[in-house]
């Protein structure tokens, strides 16, 4: 969900409690329905102090999970460049058709995979081309010391590679699951209702509205929060984007004209196969 509907929901809601608190408002008794309102106000405090403290620790785990995501991005971005430059010290075939897969590993992470992000179909697909290059390093046979290390090396890199990917889709099919949104439903409801018997016709009804409006934008700026921290991926203020793999793409590209190495990768510019 975009800024501009999350701005218009939280409009929407703010107005329907507000307005349900001026319609209670009506025939509350003056001093609220409450006889003890220092009472009253310390059972509301527990209520919020309840809420807050579990939002503030999903919240943080849910950042914790869409740094994690962005982190592992970057990671693989990195990795997959420097897997380019490795390859070039296998035998020529192979490095030709490592760097060619690695170039449509990238295209692929960029957009297809990352449309797939977007739209929550990712699930557990595995990318083609790093399957691909599995196949092309497992037929190859090294003899010299210098194509021996830079074999290890790529295995190594093709690992970290992987668990950078692990940390990219992380956040891809939501974090947060079913019975915690509908905790915090539930809650978010309670104190809704505990705030109507808080009405008291004695009071201005600009109070009254401030009353009950600070809290429903306060608690659904909150839940819009976990809900771009649950589906970091795709089109919006501060979501996640290939950026750091299409520069990746960039990089490649500037790489193979300065060693004056012509590649054609077998795969168009979305990572599609030719």
């Amino acid at each position: 969900m975009n800024i501009v509907w999350a701005a218009l929901v939280t409009v929407l809601a703010t107005a329907v409690t507000v307005t349900a608190m001026l319609l209670v408002r009506r025939r509350a008794p003056e001093g609220s329905y409450f006889s003890d309102g220092d009472r009253a106000s310390g059972v509301f405090g527990v209520l919020a102090t309840g809420f807050s403290v579990l939002l503030g620790f999903i919240i943080f785990l849910s950042f914790t999970s869409y740094d994690q995501s962005r982190s592992g991005a970057e990671s693989e971005a990195t990795i997959v460049a420097q897997q380019v430059q490795t390859a070039q010290f296998l035998p020529d075939k192979t490095a030709t058709e490592l760097t060619g897969e690695l170039m449509c590993y990238a295209r692929s992470v960029a957009g297809v995979e990352w449309d797939a992000m977007d739209t929550g179909t990712l699930r557990n697909s595995v990318n083609p081309w790093g399957a691909e290059m599995f196949l092309t390093i497992s037929a190859v046979d090294p003899r010299t010391p210098i194509e021996q290390s830079a074999y290890d090396r790529w295995m190594d890199q093709t690992a970290e590679r992987e668990q950078a990917r692990v940390d990219r889709v992380h956040g891809a099919e939501g974090i947060i699951p079913t019975p915690l949104w509908l905790v915090l439903s539930v809650i978010s409801l309670v104190i809704f209702v505990y705030l109507l018997f808080f009405a008291d016709r004695a009071e201005g009804a600009v109070t009254q509205s401030v009353l009950m409006g600070s809290v429903t934008v306060v608690i659904t700026l909150l839940l819009f929060l976990l809900v771009f921290f649950d589906h970091p991926h795709g089109d919006g203020v501060g979501r996640l984007q290939p950026v750091a793999m299409e520069r990746t793409v960039g990089l490649i590209d500037a790489q193979l004209d300065v060693v004056g190495l012509d590649v054609t990768p077998p795969c168009d510019e979305h990572g599609n196969r030719r």
